[in-house]
């Protein structure tokens, strides 16, 4: 998943180690301790909610699977943005781990790596941190839980990690050492090797591992050879990847207290997955860069650690017999037939990315996409309106270490099982199906629940635009055709022409932009498109769907009053706008610079604006109209607040019962209320949250709770007109959840 979002303490030799921060209680995050009992309240007031997920099934890039070496059905996986999922081997779908994530810390769901105690089926460890940037909010974390993911105990680090940056499927990072538990070692992208002896609770940099690696690369994997060490004293055998491209991979025999280049290794590729195998092989996959998206050269190597001997295994040459370049990265070996290796190619993109499987250590090698049987029915947006493909992306495989027909692998929008991969050898077809079921990794970019039609329509980043007839069920149809788009940052329905709906999308010249007049049934594209514009803004229809005003933000805003035919210029406003139509009044439109804290109106459905209120809060704003009243238009504006207008826009209110809004939206009104249910994402009281009012504002009821707290959420949200009490909610790389009352 490549959309969204968006100095590093520099230690030295002998850096303290990192003091030991109490993470969540329960499943909670560390954040609104002194608004927990108010929110405890507030929920028993409201009714407690429930809380799920609209079913979409994967959706972004899994960096990272690991099965438990010692406990048959334990599996985890990482994700770049999406938290980590715990397989849950009865109902054989994902358990996400860290939904407590708070608004925050939201950073905390890109996971670099996670690492299992070979020795503990119970204990789980994920290194947390999405960025590195000097914008990214806070530093990494360790999360350490005894309970498989259930409950979490969190160490700060004084570094970020980059768990959405370059190389992260590189891997593992962290790892547990298999004859003392108690050890852990993680290597970093900027801060070189770290350790821990108290699993996981404090760390310290060690000051004899020679390299950091790569600036924002650093040190790709750990692993051990336990071998000859003794249970309950730390494994004398250490291997570590260095994105150096002289010295790429080290190791110690003396427990960490010295380092050396593995002698006559292959140098100049980036060593992207290490693996020990059970005969005594040492496997490697490499790419001259890190991925996911180019590497233009790779190869497989292997080393007899008997002998010190190395062999170049790769199974298809890049750059050679008309393939273009690219690398390789996904690694397994299985435990249980010794000489049974898998690998995968990456950045492969014609024709497309493969796995390859060999049982003779390397000598001959099988291609699964050769003789795939591939069902995508699990996830049918995966189609995306063609022929499936094996995948994009294979940053990880890991093979059933309890069934060796069993393997997983992971890709850049899903996961892929097969029970049968042992046909491959005998020639015949393998098969294999998503098996991402219950892990939502969408990022969430726009959402429309209209009076009419399926409950809501959504617009997703990477994978477009999605009709959700039933929120349990995979929209059979996988994503909006006609065109076929990736990014889609926009949509919105004409209220009262039932079935109208507009999207925009990234995408070539006159495939940025579309209509249905079927609820998303099907789609029309716009003819044409504002002159100049390269950029797919923000999209608002007016209620009876005769005019569409289209904010590309890279020129003015225009209007078409031929379904996207023809575009003309709108006046009075500038490119960086929020605009938004009346829901009763096709004649009303609002617009909000958050530049300049201004408001506008349009009298003449969006031809033409004139400012109203001035001094409101700058920043950033989202603007929506409530459904069944004319001139009743809110504004969320974040740190500025929440604001609302009753007089058709002419001036602004601001909520004093609420501190932060960072979005809003409505839905249907209590029993006995005229007024429609506002929901926002914000703070009130100190706790940020997802709240709910019944009365336009004067009191705000968390519908939320600290297990569920999902981190951003500050895209988009909205209310159901249908259903009282159900909201709908934006995230970044955790779908889209969906509160109820119980």
């Amino acid at each position: 998943m490549t959309l969204r979002r968006r100095h590093f303490l520099a230690l030295g030799a002998g850096a303290a180690a990192v003091a030991a921060v109490p993470g969540p209680a329960g499943a909670t995050g560390q954040h609104g301790v002194a608004g927990q009992d108010e929110a405890a309240g507030q929920q028993g007031r409201g009714g407690r909610y429930r809380w799920r997920n609209v079913e979409i099934v994967g959706g972004g890039f899994v960096t990272g699977i690991v099965h438990h070496p010692k406990r048959r059905g334990l599996v985890y996986v990482r994700t770049d943005i999406g938290g980590a999922a715990r397989l849950d081997p009865r109902t054989r779908r994902w358990v996400q781990l860290l939904e407590w994530v708070g608004f925050e810390d939201w950073s905390l769901t890109g996971v670099e790596s996670l690492a299992l105690d070979p020795r503990d089926p119970s204990r789980l460890y994920l290194a947390v941190g999405t960025y590195t940037n000097d914008w990214s909010p806070i530093n990494g974390a360790i999360l350490r839980s005894s309970d498989q993911g259930r409950t979490f105990r969190r160490t700060d680090l004084p570094f970020k990690l980059g768990g959405n940056e370059p190389g992260r499927s590189m891997g593992e990072r962290l790892a547990v050492d298999p004859r003392d538990g108690r050890v852990l070692y993680f290597g970093t992208r900027n801060q070189g090797l770290w350790r821990s002896a108290d699993r996981g609770e404090t760390w310290a940099r060690v000051d004899s591992f020679p390299t950091a690696g790569t600036a924002g690369l650093g040190l790709g994997f750990v692993f051990f050879d336990p071998r000859g060490s003794r249970p309950g004293r730390p494994t004398r055998t250490i291997y570590v990847g260095s994105t150096d491209r002289n010295d790429p991979v080290w190791r110690s025999d003396d427990a960490g207290r010295s380092w050396s280049p593995l002698v006559g290794q292959p140098t100049g590729l980036l060593p992207h997955h290490g693996e020990l195998a059970p005969d005594g092989h040492l496997y490697l996959t490499y790419g001259d860069l890190p991925g996911p998206y180019e590497m233009y050269d790779g190869a497989v190597h292997k080393l007899d650690l008997a002998t010190g001997r190395w062999t170049d295994i790769t199974p298809l040459r890049p750059n050679t017999g008309g393939e273009a370049g690219f690398g390789y990265a996904g690694l397994a070996v299985d435990p249980r037939r010794p000489g049974t290796v898998m690998v995968a190619t990456m950045s492969r993109w014609g024709p497309v990315d493969d796995v390859f499987r060999t049982v003779d250590a390397g000598a001959t090698w099988h291609s699964i996409g050769e003789r795939i049987v591939l069902d995508t029915s699990g996830a049918p947006y995966l189609d995306f309106h063609g022929t499936p493909k094996l995948g994009w992306m294979i940053g990880d495989i890991s093979i059933d270490p309890f069934d060796s027909d069993k393997v997983l692998y992971v890709t850049g929008a899903t996961i892929f099982g097969t029970d049968d991969v042992t046909n491959a050898e005998a020639g015949r077809s393998t098969h294999w199906s998503v098996r991402a079921q219950g892990l939502e990794e969408t990022a969430v970019l726009d959402l429309i629940s209209p009076p009419w039609g399926p409950p809501l329509i959504s617009a997703l980043g990477d994978i477009g635009v999605y009709r959700h007839d039933r929120l349990d069920v995979v929209p059979p149809d996988g994503q909006a055709s006609n065109p076929v788009s990736g990014t889609s940052p926009s949509l919105d329905y004409a209220a009262r022409s039932e079935g109208f709906v507009v999207r925009v999308a990234y995408g070539e010249s006159l495939q940025r932009g579309a209509y249905s007049t079927d609820a998303g049934k099907s789609w029309q594209p716009f003819a044409g498109e504002p002159a100049g514009s390269t950029q797919p803004g923000k999209i608002v229809v007016s209620t009876d769907a005769r005019t569409i005003v289209w904010v590309p933000g890279d020129v003015v805003p225009h209007y078409s009053r031929d379904r996207g035919a023809s575009w003309s210029p709108v006046t009075g406003l500038p490119q960086q706008v929020a605009v938004v139509a009346d829901r009763v009044d096709a004649s009303l439109f609002y617009a909000f610079d958050p530049a300049t804290g201004t408001a506008y109106r349009s009298l003449d459905g969006g031809r033409s604006f004139l400012p109203t209120a001035t001094g409101l809060p700058v920043g950033g704003g989202k603007l929506e109209t409530v459904l069944d009243r004319v001139g009743d238009c809110w504004l969320a504006a974040g740190a500025g607040g929440l604001h609302r207008s009753v007089d058709r826009g002419l001036s602004y209110q601001q909520m004093t019962t609420i501190q932060e809004a960072l979005t809003v939206g409505f839905g249907k009104a209590a029993r006995g209320r005229r007024e429609m249910a506002v929901y926002t994402s914000g703070k009130v009281d100190g706790v940020w949250g997802i709240f709910r009012s019944d009365d336009s504002g004067g009191r705000w009821v968390r519908v939320n709770d600290d297990r569920h707290q999902y981190a951003s959420t500050n895209d988009a949200i909205t209310g159901d007109p249908r259903v009282f009490g159900r909201v709908y909610v934006s995230t970044n790389g955790l779908g889209i959840p969906y509160g109820e009352p119980v």
